[in-house]
């Protein structure tokens, strides 16, 4: 049975040994150069910078660089408006899924409650709120270190927020006093009570 030469392009490319690993590596080139000459501007080739001569003197000059506005301070005795400040709510869907898990949870189906408040998370995983629930449904498991994990969590997603932060606080500050850490949960609910409005 005679086979057709390597470099010969008869047959399935794909079983020549000489074509089969150089293939790929040539059509990613002609790919490339491709892509590279359609990414010129329309009006031709772009100039390059000026060159710096060799040797510094004074016929060597640099072009000035642009002037970049200062900022403009505010007039004197005005001062910048605050930042606005962030509520966080629940969407629809996961106010109705968290509702839920608070009747599951009070009726003592608390893995079914679990279940729910993780579809509310995945719903709306950015929202602290659903952190804040997840935590205190750990608080009534007896799980104070998950439950200050989900109130750290939502502190740091309750940025611009000072009533949902002050909620995370004192869901940390419920789980370092349930572990005994009673000094460091006596901060958290003054760092809680700071952030009420």
């Amino acid at each position: 049975m005679d086979r057709p030469p390597a470099w010969s392009l008869q047959g399935d490319i794909r079983n020549r040994p000489v074509l089969k690993g150089r293939m790929a590596p040539l059509m990613a080139l002609a790919l490339l150069g491709a892509s590279c000459s359609m990414m010129r501007s329309p009006g031709g080739p772009q100039e390059s910078a000026p060159r710096r001569s060799e040797s510094p003197g004074p016929a060597a000059t640099q072009p000035a660089a642009p002037a970049i506005p200062a900022p403009v301070p505010p007039p004197p005795g005005e001062q910048p408006a605050p930042p606005p400040v962030r509520q966080y709510r629940l969407g629809n869907a996961a106010a109705a899924l968290v509702a839920q898990a608070r009747r599951q949870s009070g009726s003592g189906d608390v893995a079914g409650a679990a279940i729910t408040l993780e579809r509310a998370q995945r719903i709306e995983p950015d929202n602290p709120l659903v952190w804040i629930e997840l935590g205190r449904l750990n608080m009534g498991e007896d799980n104070a270190g998950q439950a200050g994990a989900m109130g750290h969590k939502a502190l740091s997603l309750a940025t611009g927020d000072p009533a949902t932060q002050a909620l995370a606080w004192r869901l940390i500050a419920d789980s370092l006093k349930a572990r005994g850490r009673n000094q460091e949960a006596a901060e958290a609910l003054r760092r809680a009570g700071g952030n009420t409005n």
